[in-house]
């Protein structure tokens, strides 16, 4: 028999429903692998361009490690041209890797596969006399990194359906398209179904560009969102694959989402009176801060957790092969699982 305490009896009910997948992906792993790997093997500093993940705990966390973050390699002293610099999951330009050669540093490329795949499939493309068409958010990391593989002008970047209502190509009928990794599903079979009517002739890449983790944690919301009070989702206000998490809760049926980087955010008066509350998190958003929001609304509710799996992810990518064999404590397993 369980007997309830006063202050038990004073806390509101909630339902949790925690969202799985959620949180690293197979990418960002072994991305912030890469570089704990490399501190353990040529030791502080190791340099890193743009952020590894966007996430600000990872950062800050191999930042005490020994990590230095820079925006570009002229940033490097050139007293530390021997030490590694990494480059982030998300791509880069191949300008970059050549801009690193040419500087004499030692680069390692912790480009996500599933990111190389879409640079392949846009230079397939190219290679068979297409102009290629890139659906994506101007900016992002991944997006410049995408389309500086190939010669410039002979990418086109398209947005939104609005975009492809008016997008003119000079040759309509060789065109080929590939997509960033972390956008919205829904919307983005929109934009394709506008091209494709628009353009006939527009060849698709041989394989769906967005990610397997992408797709799994839009799954896993559009199931636990029906009916939430609320939907948090963990992550930065930079993380693309975080934004759209938000935005699937809205269109599956939650009253309001929002987007959290860590549970000191928490605005306890505008969250209001809630019974159902979802949660998830983008793929670069450790586990230790879904388990930090959950431990802040016990402290606040009489919280039952119910959980919303759509999917298994046993995906696995091998780190470069200088970093193989390079031995991580427990406590370097425990950070790079998030």
């Amino acid at each position: 028999m369980t007997i309830l305490t006063e202050q038990h009896l004073a806390k509101p009910p909630l339902t949790i429903r925690l969202c799985g997948p959620r949180g690293f992906c197979a990418g960002v792993d072994r991305a912030i692998q890469i570089v704990v790997l490399a501190l353990k093997a040529y030791g502080a500093p190791v340099y890193v361009r743009h952020e590894i993940v966007h996430n600000r705990y990872v950062v800050e966390g191999l930042e005490a490690k020994g990590a230095v973050f820079v925006e570009e390699l002229d940033e490097i002293p050139p007293e530390h041209r021997n030490q590694p610099v990494v480059f982030s999951a998300h791509g880069v330009p191949k300008s970059v890797p050549a801009d690193a050669e040419a500087r004499n540093l030692f680069y390692l490329d912790a480009t996500c596969p599933l990111v190389s795949k879409v640079h392949k499939q846009a230079m397939r493309h190219q290679r068979l006399g297409r102009h290629v068409i890139l659906i994506g958010h101007a900016g992002h990391p991944e997006v410049i990194g995408t389309m500086g593989q190939l010669p410039e002008g002979s990418v086109s970047l398209v947005e939104t359906v609005e975009d492809a209502e008016v997008y003119l190509p000079e040759d309509p009928d060789n065109l080929g398209f590939v997509t960033q990794t972390t956008l919205s599903v829904d919307d983005t079979a929109g934009v394709i179904a506008k091209l494709q009517e628009r353009f006939p002739n527009l060849q698709a890449p041989a394989a769906d560009s967005i990610c397997y983790a992408t797709t799994n944690r839009q799954d896993a919301v559009k199931e636990a969102a029906p009916g939430c009070d609320l939907f948090i989702v963990v992550g930065a206000p930079n993380s693309s694959n975080s934004k759209r998490l938000v935005e699937v809760a809205l269109r599956a049926g939650a009253q309001r989402s929002l987007l959290v980087q860590r549970a000191s955010e928490l605005d306890w008066d505008e969250i209001g009176p809630i019974s159902t509350l979802g949660i998830s998190a983008g793929a670069s958003a450790p586990e230790v801060i879904v388990d930090e929001i959950i431990e802040a609304f016990r402290a606040r509710y009489d919280a039952t957790v119910e959980l919303a799996i759509t999917a298994e992810e046993t995906e696995n990518f091998l780190v470069n092969r200088e970093l193989r064999g390079v031995p991580l404590t427990r406590e370097d397993m425990a950070f790079v699982n998030g």
